[in-house]
């Protein structure tokens, strides 16, 4: 009789922890997010537990505004390293954990991403992911030579168009394309090398790619779009997908809405994983996990919760703080301003309680309990077809890692739902994910 499914184990790194305060909390180094030393702990710590992956999100722009003033200098989303560099050194201090990183497709150029990921999963032994996003903030337009952000539609686009081409570039060559015969002199079986040729409405790649066939056969792709076109280029190609619900129904129509496309990709469901976000309170007591929590969101002023509001919803400014939450007048993301109102209608919060709420986990879902509380509710969504496994996004780091390694990790190994011991050296080994097949190979 078959075991409980496996649940897969991400986690995101980036800034300081998930909340609005984390810099503010006592066990926090306020300049964390500028060391290597702090993200090399993170990194080991991750990978001794057996996680799957480590996830450094990224802007390419300073996205927390000064809106309403005063929040800009309150907020801890400022200061953070380049991903792609950044993971590189950890990939020589790890040895199996997965290294995930954000590269838009709207302000880099297909060759320049497939290059360089093709390179990590190399120095890393196959373990390297690419988390695709087209952007979303005109601050970041206007680092690159544009006075707005590209049309929501043309941006899309654009974006399924980029991954193709990236894709077509890592099957620049066949895996057994090189020969290296000293005696002979050839250095690789030219019939093996394929030039892309790419001439799109975005794109035009002649291709092929200078780096031959990665360890995984290409990087792990991640995709975090909950709208139409961001679940067509996930259910096309991505691996894994990020998503955030609050509730486990939404959860799981987004979950069926998504695997369901996957047939006409010729995709099994178990080629795609989904891995919802969350924020975890712990506490070995439910009143522990409550303290924690009510600590963390007393740190957080009023003028940065409703700077959390303004990058979903757009400028709240003008309704009392303490009234109902109204339809977004500018929402920036759509898919989270939507969920935010309903999480607000469904619970009738106030401006003031959806922030916090929205403060305490940047928006995702958060969880406060015990360990048995949160693995009762990790194993729920996943029984019900909502997650294969959950990206987790700790509050404050690295005590949040270090919390749920030592509380929660063993309340999962007791009934059996996280592993050991890791599968396999790549990344896709230990999600359990096949290798892609080459479009040229016979």
């Amino acid at each position: 009789m078959p075991g409980p499914k496996q649940i897969s184990l991400g986690l995101s790194m980036r800034y300081l922890g998930y909340h609005a305060a984390a810099w503010r909390h006592p066990s926090a180094d306020p300049d964390a997010a500028s060391k290597f030393s702090h993200y090399r702990y993170i990194a080991q710590t991750a990978e001794k537990a057996k996680l799957d992956m480590v996830f450094l999100a990224d802007g390419v722009g300073l996205r927390t505004q000064d809106r309403p003033p005063g929040a800009l200098r309150r907020s801890h989303q400022t200061f953070e390293l380049e991903p792609l560099t950044l993971l590189s050194a950890l990939s020589s201090v790890t040895s199996h954990i997965g290294l995930v990183a954000t590269a838009s497709t709207t302000y880099n150029e297909p060759y320049h991403v497939a290059r360089k990921w093709a390179s990590l999963d190399h120095l890393s032994g196959g373990r390297a992911g690419w988390n695709v996003v087209t952007s979303w903030s005109e601050i970041e337009a206007r680092n690159f030579n544009r006075e707005k952000h590209m049309d929501y539609e043309l941006r899309y686009e654009r974006a399924a168009e980029f991954v193709e081409v990236v894709k077509g570039l890592w099957d620049s060559w066949e895996e057994d394309a090189p020969v290296f015969d000293k005696a002979s002199g050839i250095m690789f079986d030219q019939s093996k090398m394929h030039t892309l040729h790419h001439k799109g409405k975005h794109f035009q790649v002649e291709g092929p790619l200078t780096i031959k066939r990665t360890p995984q056969g290409r990087p792990v792709l991640v995709q975090a779009g909950a709208s139409e076109q961001g679940l067509e280029i996930a259910a096309a190609s991505a691996d894994v997908v990020y998503c955030s619900f609050f509730d486990l129904e939404p959860a799981r129509a987004y979950y069926a809405n998504l695997k369901g496309r996957l047939a006409k990709y010729g995709r099994e469901p178990d080629s795609l994983k989904v891995m919802p976000g969350l924020t975890l309170f712990i506490g070995r007591t439910r009143q522990e996990a409550q303290d924690k929590f009510d600590a963390m969101n007393a740190l957080v002023d009023p003028e940065l919760g409703l700077s959390y509001l303004y990058q979903q919803m757009g400028d709240l400014s003008a309704y009392p703080v303490d009234g109902p939450v109204p339809e977004p007048p500018d929402p920036r993301i759509r898919s989270m301003a939507a969920k935010a109102l309903a999480l607000a209608r469904r619970d009738n919060l106030t401006i003031r309680q959806l922030y916090t709420k929205v403060a305490a986990g940047f928006g995702g879902r958060v969880f406060v309990g015990t360990p048995k509380d949160i693995v009762d509710s990790m194993e729920e969504w996943v029984e019900a077809g909502a997650a294969d496994g959950f990206n987790l996004c700790p509050p404050v780091l690295p005590l949040g890692l270090d919390e749920f390694v030592e509380m929660v990790l063993p309340e999962m190994r007791a009934r059996g739902l996280f592993r050991d011991e890791y599968a396999g050296p790549t990344l896709r080994e230990n999600l359990g994910l096949v290798p892609p097949r080459h479009r040229h190979a016979p």
